[in-house]
């Protein structure tokens, strides 16, 4: 079994390279990311190549092999259908389910897995709405429009939120601008860097900066 610390590299070079499309992330940016030196992931990444879970080229950066892959998806089912869990069945607050699920994801066993995956109902998407892999390493990402690119007067509902900072999803719930939440773009003003809305069920109007509804994520009904 990989240890906890390759599978949180393997992890985030899977989401960065799906944040940016890039094939090569850069070893500056990764070790930003997880928060060590240039010199420390660069030595892990090289432990990774050894492994072959990542293609790594210097001045270039790494990219998961195939096997990288799959050992990502694997760490990303355990820690989104963990969020699921502690939200829908232990009634944790959907702002402090990601700290608990990165440390809960590297010790849960498959088979507790898969019995939390049917206890469910086998979900697709986690409380935040990003999808859920399959137990055989399968994932469906949908493309969503952030809410700041919308057509004004469009009748949208929110799919996903980007941003999984506790304080932010805590002003998200205060707001009402939760995943499923229908509502409908009534203004941009760009120079004033603001969008407002109105949310269907509670018709309460809504005004967010523009990089603020950037991070959340819609699709049109």
């Amino acid at each position: 079994m990989a240890s906890s610390t390759i599978e949180n590299y393997v992890k985030q070079l899977y989401l960065e390279g799906q944040r940016t499309s890039n094939q090569k992330i850069p070893m500056g940016r990764l070790a930003k990311i997880m928060k060590v030196t240039p010199g420390t992931a660069t030595s892990m990444v090289k432990a990774l190549a050894d492994s072959e879970l990542v293609i790594y080229e210097p001045r270039e950066g790494a990219r998961l092999t195939r096997g990288g892959k799959q050992l990502a998806l694997h760490v990303l089912r355990r820690h989104r259908l963990v969020e699921l869990f502690l939200v829908k069945t232990l009634a944790l607050d959907w702002s402090e389910v990601h700290e608990e699920a990165e440390n809960l994801e590297h010790v849960i066993s498959d088979k507790v897995l898969e019995k939390i995956d049917k206890l469910l109902d086998y979900p697709c998407v986690d409380p935040h709405g990003d999808p859920i892999p399959t137990s055989k390493g399968n994932i469906t990402t949908k493309q969503y429009e952030n809410l700041s690119d919308c057509r004004l007067h469009q009748k949208v509902k929110i799919s996903r939120i980007v941003d999984q900072d506790p304080t932010f999803l805590q002003f998200l719930e205060r707001e009402g601008l939760t995943p499923n939440v229908k509502l409908t773009l009534q203004s941009r003003d760009d120079y004033a860097d603001a969008t407002t809305l109105i949310t269907h069920a509670t018709s309460n109007t809504i005004t967010l900066g523009l990089s603020t509804a950037k991070k959340i994520l819609v699709e049109p009904l």
